[in-house]
C-alpha cells in the first residue's frame, strides 16, 4: 500500500477533492446550530481549503444525546461480535480504497509530506482499524475461582459514550488508533479532531456509515477546543474521553473531569524524548540514520520524537559528523512534492513558537545546522553544547530541533535522560546488551527501544510516564480497556440450606 505518487499527480487529486465542510451528527453532515464557520488553511501556502463548521456547546449537546440513543438502544453495543468485526474491516477496506485522496487531503490540511501519508500514516490506519477488528471476537471475559458454591463471571462492557480528542500532527492515523478498540467494544463515540486538521476525520465518518457504522455511533463535531473540547469534557452524558495532545490542554480534562461526572479520562501527553548513546555503540551510520528519522519525521511535530541526543564525549564527534550528513540530505519543501521529507509546521503561530526557541537559544549553545525559520517552515536544525536544564534541554519543542547533550558515564546518561517532566518514550544504543537492557529499565518513559528509535507496532501498547500520560494505553490489547468496564457477575450455586445443588 506504500504506492507513490508523482507531484502531478498529487496536483490533480488535489484539485478534484471535494471537501467535508460541515458537522458530522447522526449519520448526516449538518452545519452547526449557530451557522458560524471558521477557516481550515493550508500551512504550505497560507490559503483557505475550505470553511468548515464551527461548532459548539448546543451542537455537543445534540451529538451526545444522538449518542446515547445509539448506544443504549443497542443497535451498535449489543449487535454480534462478528458483525462489528466485519464493519470495521469493511471500514478499513474503504479507507484503503480512498487512500489517494485521503493522503492528499491530509497532506492539504496538515502539511504533513505526502511521502510520509502514502507510505505510513494510510496504510498504518488501515492497519489499526483491521487489527482491533479482528481483536473483537478474540477476547474473552473471564472466570474468578471462587469455589463449587458460585460461578463468578469478570465481563467487559462497553464503557457507554466517548468523546475522542484529537490532535494535529497525525489526524488519521491517531483517529484510528481511538476510534479501532472505541469502536470495537461497542461505544458510540464522538470525535473533536484538531481545529487545524478537521477534513479527513469528516471523510472517515463519511466511510464509515457506507460501511455499515450505524447513525449516531459515530459522529464528528470541527470546532475549537473552547467551544467543543471542554463541553464535551464537562458534559453529564459523557462516560470517558481519550485525548492525545499538550500536557497543559491534558490537564484541563481532569478538571472538568472532577467539576462534572468523574468521567473516565485517559491522556496521551507531550514528551523530551532521549536518545542515549553509549561509548560502545556499534555502526555508528546506523545510529546516525536512526536518530535523523527521530529527530525530524513529520518535522519533528511528533510526541515521541528523540528532540535530546545524550552522548557520550567518546563518540560524539564521529557520531556528529554522520549525523550532519544525513540530516542534510532531508530537504524541506512543498509538502506534496514526494522528493521532500518536512513540509511546513502546522501554523505561523506554532513555527514562531519554534522560532522563539532558536532564537532563545543560550551563548553556550551553538547551531550545527539549520537554526533560521521562515513563515511556517523550519529546516532540521542541530543545536550543540546544550545543557538539561536549557529550554531546549527540558521542554518540549515540537519542531525539527535536535538538542545535543554531552556526558561522560552511562550513569550521567541515564540521569540526565530523566530529568525532565516527561516520560513517553526513549532509546538506548549500545553494543553490550545487558548494559542497554538495564539502561532501558532505568529510564522512566512507557517505551524504550534498544538500537533503533520507534513506538513498538500495533501490538504493543503506547503512552507515558510522569507528565506524559495519565491511565490508559494507545495501541495493542491493552487499549480495549480504556474503553470498557469491568463488571463481577456471582451467581450463587447453593441451596437453602448451604447445601450445593445437585
Amino acid at each position: 500500500m506504500s504506492d507513490a505518487l508523482t507531484r502531478d499527480e498529487c496536483a490533480g487529486i488535489a484539485a478534484g477533492l471535494t471537501l467535508p465542510r460541515t458537522a458530522f451528527i447522526d449519520g448526516a453532515f449538518r452545519p452547526a446550530l449557530s451557522g458560524a464557520t471558521f477557516p481550515t488553511i493550508n500551512p504550505a501556502t497560507g490559503k483557505t481549503l475550505a470553511q468548515v463548521s464551527a461548532c459548539a456547546a448546543e451542537d455537543v449537546d445534540v451529538a451526545v444525546a444522538k449518542a446515547r440513543q445509539a448506544f443504549e438502544d443497542g443497535r451498535w453495543s449489543r449487535r454480534h461480535p462478528a458483525e462489528r468485526k466485519r464493519i470495521l474491516i469493511h471500514l478499513a477496506k474503504l479507507i484503503e480504497r480512498n487512500r489517494h485522496e485521503l493522503a492528499v487531503m491530509e497532506s492539504l490540511d496538515s502539511g504533513k509530506p505526502i511521502r510520509d501519508c502514502l507510505a505510513i500514516d494510510l496504510p498504518e490506519t488501515v492497519n489499526t482499524l483491521k487489527w482491533h477488528a479482528e481483536a473483537i471476537d478474540k477476547l474473552y471475559d473471564q472466570a474468578a475461582p471462587v469455589g463449587e458454591d458460585a460461578l463468578a463471571v469478570i465481563a467487559r462492557e462497553p464503557i457507554g459514550v466517548v468523546g475522542l480528542v484529537l490532535p494535529w500532527n497525525f489526524p488519521l492515523l491517531m483517529l484510528a488508533w481511538k476510534l479501532g478498540p472505541a469502536l470495537a467494544a461497542g461505544n458510540a463515540v464522538i470525535v473533536k479532531p484538531a481545529e487545524q486538521t478537521a477534513l479527513t476525520a469528516l471523510r472517515v465518518a463519511e466511510l464509515a456509515l457506507a460501511a455499515g457504522v450505524p447513525r449516531g455511533v459515530l459522529n464528528v463535531l470541527p470546532g475549537d477546543g473552547p467551544s467543543v473540547g471542554e463541553p464535551l469534557g464537562r458534559h453529564a452524558g459523557v462516560d470517558m474521553v481519550s485525548f492525545t495532545g499538550s500536557t497543559e490542554t491534558g490537564r484541563r480534562f481532569l478538571h472538568y473531569a472532577a467539576d462534572s461526572n468523574l468521567k473516565r479520562i485517559s491522556l496521551e501527553c507531550g514528551g523530551k524524548n532521549p536518545a542515549v548513546v553509549l561509548e560502545d555503540a556499534e555502526d555508528l551510520d546506523l545510529v546516525a540514520e536512526h536518530l535523523v528519522t527521530a529527530a525530524f519525521w513529520n518535522m519533528g511535530e511528533n510526541c515521541s520524537a528523540a528532540s535530546r541526543l545524550i552522548v557520550h564525549e567518546a563518540v560524539k564527534a564521529p557520531l556528529l559528523e554522520r549525523v550532519l550528513a544525513r540530516a542534510r540530505d532531508w530537504r524541506t519543501g512543498d509538502p506534496l512534492d514526494p522528493a521532500h521529507h518536512l513540509g511546513p509546521l502546522i501554523d505561523r503561530d506554532h513555527a514562531a513558537k519554534v522560532g522563539a526557541y532558536l532564537n532563545g537559544k543560550p551563548a553556550h549553545a551553538r547551531v550545527l545546522l539549520g537554526g533560521e525559520a521562515w513563515d511556517t517552515y523550519v529546516p532540521p536544525t542541530i543545536v550543540d553544547g546544550v545543557r538539561p536544564g536549557d529550554a531546549l534541554g527540558c521542554e518540549e519543542v515540537f519542531g525539527p530541533v535536535l538538542s545535543v547533550i554531552t556526558v561522560a558515564s552511562a550513569d550521567e546518561a541515564i540521569a540526565v535522560a530523566n530529568q525532565t517532566a516527561y516520560g513517553l518514550a526513549a532509546s538506548v544504543f549500545s553494543a553490550n546488551a545487558k548494559r542497554a537492557l538495564r539502561a532501558a529499565r532505568a529510564i522512566r518513559a512507557g517505551t524504550v527501544t534498544v538500537n533503533c528509535y520507534g513506538e513498538g507496532d500495533i501490538t504493543t501498547p503506547f503512552g507515558g510516564f510522569k507528565q506524559s500520560g495519565f491511565w490508559g494505553r494507545d495501541n495493542g490489547l491493552h487499549a480495549h480497556d480504556q474503553y470498557t468496564q469491568m463488571k463481577t457477575i456471582w451467581i450463587d450455586l447453593t441451596d437453602r440450606t448451604g447445601e450445593a445443588v445437585d
